[in-house]
């Protein structure tokens, strides 16, 4: 079981580590070694990068601090910094201007045996060591995302286990009071977050309604049969420019064949699940609320939705690859009745992502959100199926650009008062 507490335990936080080190392990091993210099999306680097990226993210964070010199500087440098999938500028590198996976693999495993026979030396462990186990965990899942995209040929399949069914439920929407919702954390509460989580404040949210269960693919059928994508006055200027300019005219996720719809899972194609979250773009989830009158939920609806809500405590099993119907009671639900909303899919909000007031960078990583205080980024809460569970916590802020579409990320819709 994770915990929200910072683990004070200098052994506790390397077991934790070398299990991250694990899962990012198996998580590269689902690719074929033909397939490692891929570019599975569009904006990303190719697949290689990353598999130094998380190497060289701990080595850069932890070698000043552990007292070492750096063994391969061009390394630290090359894979020092992921992309930021910024609309239209893609990168254009080819396999060739990159290491071969051996010596990459030799980067890696150089840098692990380093820093474990340093990290005795590491002032303040708990901060600086819970950064290199969450950035690794994000990068789990975002790989997981972008692998997603590899055809099933490129991919080592591996066991499966998913739900296919849940008892069928009428979707609805519910009132919720006004009243308070409380965001992000004290920084003398002893949990660990990342800069912009702090400092924890309170907003008042008027009334409004939210939806019982996130949107289903059934139900973006529905928005997509009845002309939603080529209909201009649902979308802004630049989601309509993206959606023209990209040909977008249905999730990432999907696949149409011989007049069907399919669903792209990590291993398979399935006939298309109605009763799954659907996966999309900020600009795709507004454009289906503004077809039902309504809008997407600020960060403060969200969390006061959300009162009361159980967080899973475990991490992601290595079998599941895919969310479980919106109606799933294992999914737990808020003191407001609303289901589904933590580890079956972030959920995309209004809120442009923004400093919370008090909020401070951390000095060994300055960039890690003030970067992205542009107005070109917006809030996703609650987690997926493949989300660690030390990040599955009510202050825990995901956030990107609004036409990316890979994410494992659904929305709701609100009605009422806008906070």
């Amino acid at each position: 079981m994770e915990t929200l507490l910072i683990a004070h335990d200098r052994p506790t936080l390397m077991s934790r580590l070398r299990q991250a080190r694990a899962h990012t392990d198996e998580i590269f091993a689902i690719v074929r070694p033909e397939a490692i210099y891929s570019r599975p999306i569009a904006e990303r680097h190719r697949i290689v990068f990353y598999v130094g990226h998380v190497e060289a993210f701990d080595w850069n964070l932890l070698r000043e601090p552990c007292g070492l010199v750096g063994q391969n500087p061009q390394f630290d440098r090359l894979f020092a910094f992921g992309i930021d999938p910024v609309d239209g500028n893609l990168p254009s590198d080819e396999p060739e201007d990159w290491p071969t996976h051996e010596e990459v693999i030799r980067y890696r495993d150089r840098v692990r045996s380093t820093l474990d026979c340093a990290i005795e030396n590491l002032p303040e462990p708990d901060l600086l060591l819970n950064v290199a186990i969450e950035h690794r965990l994000m990068h789990a899942e975002t790989l997981a995302y972008m692998f997603h995209q590899l055809t099933l040929e490129q991919k080592s399949r591996q066991r499966v286990r998913r739900t296919l069914q849940a008892d069928a439920s009428t979707p609805d929407s519910v009132p919720i009071p006004a009243g308070k919702a409380t965001l992000g954390l004290h920084r003398d509460a002893g949990a660990f977050g990342w800069c912009n989580e702090f400092e924890q404040h309170t907003i008042h949210v008027p009334a409004f309604s939210v939806d019982r269960y996130k949107v289903t693919n059934g139900q973006f059928l529905e928005f997509i049969e009845q002309g939603g994508y080529g209909n201009r006055d649902l979308w802004t200027a630049a989601d309509w420019e993206w959606r023209t300019d990209h040909s977008i005219a249905h999730p990432v996720f999907w696949l149409r064949r011989d007049g069907e719809w399919f669903y792209r899972s990590m291993f398979d194609e399935l006939p298309l699940p109605l009763d799954w979250p659907v996966y999309v773009s900020h600009a795709e989830a507004s454009a289906y609320a503004r077809w039902h009158g309504k809008a997407l939920p600020s960060e403060a609806q969200w969390h006061r939705a959300s009162q009361g809500l159980a967080y899973p405590d475990d991490d992601p099993a290595v079998d599941i690859w895919d969310p479980a119907p919106v109606q799933s009671p294992a999914l737990g639900a808020s003191d407001f009745g609303i289901h589904g909303l933590a580890a079956n899919g972030w959920e995309w909000t209004s809120t442009e992502f923004h400093p919370f007031p008090g909020f401070e960078p951390y000095p060994f990583y300055p960039g890690y959100s003030a970067n992205f205080f542009d107005g070109q980024h917006y809030v996703l809460k609650g987690g997926s199926v493949r989300t660690a569970a030390c990040m599955l916590r009510p202050s825990f802020r995901n956030w990107f650009q609004p036409r990316y579409q890979f994410v494992y990320a659904g929305f709701r819709c609100v009605g009422g008062e806008r906070c």
